[in-house]
This record gives structure tokens, sequence and C-alpha cells, in this order.
């Protein structure tokens, strides 16, 4: 979801930040539940609820119970609903920002309560209640976070966006109703005090986050796209024959007529479309790029490949034309587009395809994933096994249409207790080295959403892949590992490609290294043997293949020609050798007509990725980047 212009680039950091705030929050509850420091509270937390128990008259019952209505879920809905309402009809022009921020803070706070009492099995206090108990832990409490994210929310901008004295009083009076809330549920015998304290930290935090995100970053993205689209100029050239392969879910008719006005405004005017299946995950491009021409049993010549799609659509394409010479141009479509932020392309589909088209082909590795029951494939971004495939594999599809990512944070505390499992590691040939752990995953690359560095070191052209073992030990494990990925995430210069500081030399390093407590251990080399004493939940750049407890995979060095809108690292960029033999045969493609081999430098070193022949272009004019009125398109046209 991470963009680089416009409104969109904003909400990629909830990506990073939200499951930061779950884990911290879900570390709290473990704490508290946990000896010694449940020992040491309890026995003053039930002095707490007794006290308030033995002090109820009926005034204060019906004031209390007054607040604790005020804080139900469908008070929180109704009040939520009015606000947004509010924000986007009576001012004279709708507030888009603060009616997006007020809405998603009461919700992200909703979905981190829910993920959290999941993982935290607290009772409530043995004391009587005065209200129905609900079946979640008492930690933390909803009552609290729902009133800390809806009027913690309201008194935010009423700070910021309000002018004058008589806004500080509005803020105070704000602000008084969460702690009053709390006190209404400590008095009504529902939470332990440091429930309530739990409840005032997640509503604060989800205000915190989600106001950086739409409120203090706003102004900043929509600025750059029209200084941007300014300085774009037309241009009209001829080119030769494109293949773009669009997935239909992702990329729908109205996309897919923006995509082919910017191919026709670059000069590529004989298009060939073709659209991906369950049982064609790149759709008819492996038969189009084989097909003879005309009049002859020569495959005719295809210039570029498009795809349009996620993740797993770019797979697919790589899979075909990683060493054949044909240039492929990623147009990121699908929810986690891992490749296009690790090239540094901008998120936005056509902004993506029109810089890319106006820049050069650079040379970058690829992956080749074996194993039991597992057919020998490519991949551009991840493979791996264990707790994230278990993740990917069972979110909810269902929860996945209505909730986008965050349907994967509820999958993923299904599986926090999931067992370690032991492995074995042999990198380039050497000893096999034995470990446990939750997670295994080799990179091409290493940048998640939102800038997560779970891989630091990876780069698309080092020639060498990245291994990460995955293996928190209890709650201060997962917040060690969770502390350290996010603060890789939070330093100035994370997440870019190539990641600020990475040299050649980063790229030759092997061996061991293992960082935030042994939580994430590293290794790096060109072909990695993993084996698990069970079968485990597989992934690929995303997709998940049948289970199994074999895992081999090899670095193809400078496989793969992308289009990219400057080049990849300068004097920073290691080599890209070209395609191994084995590689070009394998793929049943022919190369692109008239692309050379991959240049061999001097000194025997491999080509580098600026060696290769540039194809330049300039960006489109912003009226082709401006929407178009859909039209239907064929199938496969």
């Amino acid at each position: 979801m991470t963009t680089q212009t416009g409104a969109t680039a904003r909400p990629s950091w909830l990506l990073v930040l939200v499951p930061a705030q779950v884990s911290l929050m879900v570390g709290l509850g473990l704490l508290l539940t946990r000896d010694p420091v449940a020992r040491l509270l309890t026995p003053g937390e039930d002095r707490v609820s007794h006290a308030f128990a033995a002090g109820r008259a009926p005034v204060a019952d019906a004031v209390s119970g007054a607040l604790s209505v005020l804080a139900g879920t469908q008070s929180i809905v109704a009040v939520t609903l009015l606000c947004v309402a509010a924000l986007l009809v009576l001012p004279s022009s709708p507030r888009w920002a603060e009616a997006v921020f007020l809405g998603t803070s009461v919700a992200v706070q909703s979905a981190v309560f829910l993920v959290v009492t999941v993982c935290v099995q607290r009772p409530r206090p043995a004391v009587p209640h005065l209200d129905a108990a609900p079946p979640t832990s008492s930690f933390p409490s909803g009552h609290v976070g729902a009133a800390a994210a809806l009027f913690g929310g309201l008194a935010l901008l009423a700070l910021t966006r309000l002018r004058g004295p008589r806004r500080y009083v509005v803020v105070t009076a704000l602000l008084l109703v969460p702690p009053l809330v709390g006190l209404s549920r400590l008095y009504r015998g529902m939470h332990h005090p440091s429930d309530v304290v739990g409840g005032l930290v997640n509503g604060a935090l989800t205000v915190l986050v989600v106001g950086w995100v739409f409120l203090a970053c706003g102004a900043r993205g929509g600025a750059d796209d029209d200084r941007g689209r300014r300085r774009s100029t037309p241009v009209v050239r001829t080119a030769g024959r494109v293949v773009v392969v669009r997935h239909p879910h992702v990329c729908d008719d109205g996309l897919a007529d923006r995509v082919r006005a910017v191919l026709t405004a670059h000069g590529h005017q004989e298009q060939r479309w073709t659209t991906t299946t369950a049982d064609q995950p790149s759709g008819e491009l492996a038969e189009v790029c084989a097909a003879p021409a005309a009049g002859g049993a020569v495959p005719a010549p295809v210039d570029l490949v498009v795809a349009c799609g996620g993740d797993g659509t770019v797979r697919a394409c790589a899979d075909v034309v990683a060493g054949t010479g044909i240039p492929l141009a990623v147009v990121p479509c699908g929810t986690g587009n891992l490749l296009a932020r690790n090239l540094g392309l901008p998120l936005d589909p056509v902004t993506a395809l029109d810089e890319a088209m106006g820049g050069e082909c650079f040379g970058i590795d690829v992956g080749r994933v074996r194993g039991d029951g597992l057919e020998s494939s490519r991949f551009t971004v991840m493979a791996g096994a264990g707790f994230d495939a278990a993740m990917v594999r069972d979110a909810s599809p269902r929860l996945k249409a209505r909730l986008g990512w965050a349907a994967y944070l509820l999958s993923a505390a299904r599986h926090l207790r999931d067992p370690r499992t032991r492995v074995s590691l042999r990198v380039d040939g050497g000893r096999r080295r034995r470990h446990r752990a939750r997670m295994v995953v080799v990179g091409n690359v290493g940048t998640l959403q939102g800038g997560v560095e779970l891989l630091p070191g990876a780069r698309a052209d080092s020639g060498r892949l990245d291994v990460v073992l995955f293996d928190p030990e209890g709650a201060a494990g997962w917040l060690a590992a969770t502390g350290h990925l996010v603060s890789r995430a939070l330093r100035p210069g994370s997440g870019a490609w190539p990641p600020r500081g990475r040299t050649a030399a980063d790229a030759a390093e092997t061996g061991r290294r293992s960082v935030a407590g042994g939580a994430l251990t590293y290794y790096r080399g060109r072909r990695i043997d993993i084996r698990f004493a069970g079968a485990q939940p597989r992934e690929i750049d995303g997709d998940t293949v049948p289970d199994g407890r074999r895992l081999t995979v090899e670095a193809e060095p400078g496989a793969l020609r992308v289009r990219l809108p400057r080049a990849p690292g300068s004097s920073a960029t290691r080599p890209a050798a070209p395609a191994p033999r084995h590689a070009r045969q394998s793929s049943g493609v022919p190369r692109a007509a008239g692309a050379p081999d991959l240049p061999s430098g001097t000194s025997g070193r491999p080509a580098a990725a600026s060696d290769l022949p540039p194809v330049s272009g300039r960006p489109v004019s912003p009226e082709v980047l401006a929407p178009i009125r859909p039209r239907r398109t064929q199938s496969g046209s």
C-alpha cells in the first residue's frame, strides 16, 4: 500500500506502526498476566476492585452506567459516524483528511483490541459486576480504548484545527472523557486498574499513529505530485511490440485504459493483452513470446512485457522472461507490491509505468526454488516457510476483501503460539547448521510494507540471497524482534533501494549474524538448502504452495532485465552477471530481437547493471496520467 505519490503515500506507515502497536500491547498484557509481575500486582489491584465495590451508591451507579453506555460499541460507532459526516458536510469544503483520521482511529483501535484479547487471556475482577461481562479478556479495557481513540481524536482535531483560547476548554473537556470512563469501569467491577491503563495506552497510541499518518504528513505528497506532473512533457516515438499481462481482479478496465494510454504515448502502438487465470498466472505470455512471426518459423520479437498485478503476477511473468533479455515493466496493482517497493518504483500504477518507460533497463537477480512436492520455479522477492506462510495461508478471503492487510493481523494472532520447529541450514555447500525457528525466509530483496527491513542487507543486484531465521522466545523475544524491525523502519534512509550505506563489500559478507537477542539470525549465500523436522507451510512471493520439509534456493544473478526510472545504485551496484545457460534454456522463450547478450566487463568481472544497454525515454504528459473514462476491454486482447 505504500506509494511515493499523493495521498496514497501516507497510509503505508500503518503497515509497520500498527503491527508494532499490536506487539507492544500483547507484550504488556502477557507481562501483566505472568509471574513475577502478576504476583506483585494482583493483591493491590484486588484491593482497589473491592474498595470500589464496597462504596457503591445509587447516584454513582447511574453516573457510571451513563459513562459506560457513552463508551459502548453502539454509542462509539454512532458518534464516530456523526462526526465524520459533520466533517464532510458542514465545512465549506469537505475535510477528508480529518474524517479519514477519525474513522481510522476508531477502527484501528478496535482491531488492535480484538487481536490483543485473543492473545491475552485475563479474567475480570472477582467482585460483583454491574454490567454483563463480555466474553473477551479483561485486558485491555475496550470501553476505555474506544473512548480514548474517539474523544482523543476529537481533542487532537480541536487542538490543531481550531483557533483562539476557547479551543483549550474544548480539548480539556474531550480529554477528560476517557479517564472518567476508566473510573466508571473500575467502579462497576469490569476491569482491573492495569486494564484501564492498557486501554488508555492503546487508544492514545492509535491517535498518535493515525494522526501522524493522516494529519502530520498530509500536504506533502500532493504538492510533490503537482510539481512532478507540471514537469512532464508529451512524447511520441515508435517502439516495438509489447505484451501486457493483466490480473483482472486488481487491474480493472479503467486502469487498463490508462495503462494502454501511457504505452501508446511512449510509442508502443502494437500491444498484445492477455489476462491471468488461476491455471495461467502469466496468462498466455509464454505462448505469445514463442509464437512465430507471420510467414515464418522464427518467433515474432517481443520488446517489452508489462506485468499489471501484484507480486504473484510479476513472479509468473519473470519466470517466463528471465534469461531471455526481454525487459519487464512492473505496474504495481497488488496489496504488497514488494518488488516495486524495493526497486524504488512509485506504487501508483500509472505513475510507476510512466516513470519506468522514461527510464532504462537494468539487470536484477532472481531466485530459483525447489523442494519436495514443489516444481522448480523462480521468484523475485522472497520464499519462505513457517509462521509467515501459515499467516498468508489462513487469512480469510472474506476478511481480506473487507479489511485488506489488516486481515493478516488476525491470521497472525492465531499463529503466535505455534510451536518452533527444528531447522537445518546449509549455505553454499558448507557445513549444515542446526537451529530452532518459527519462520525461515530467503529473500532476493529485503524491505516489506512500511519500510520494514526484514533482510537489511538484501539487494536485488547482489548476486546472492539473504536468509533470516525468526525465532522470538516469549513476550520479551517478540518485543525485542519487533523493536529491532521498527527501529530500522524509522531510521532515516531505511527502506530505500539500495539501502543507504550498503556497498559491494556488504554483499560479499557471508556467515552467521544474530540480532535482537537471537530472535533474528541472518545468513547470506548463492545456494541455500533448508530442511525442516516436519512438514511446514511454504510460500513463494506471497503465494502459498504445498507444505513440505525441504527448500533449496539458488540465485540467478542478472537473469531479469527490468525497466526502472533510475539506476539501482551507480558505483554501489554489484555487477549483474548474464543469466546462466540453463536458465535461458528452461524458459522456452527466445531472446528479444536485437537484444545483446549481457556484456562481460573487464578483468574477467561480470557485467554491471550499468553496463546494460539503456533504452531511454521521457515522461508522458499529465493529461495521460489523469483518469480516463473506462471502456470495456476484451480478455486477452
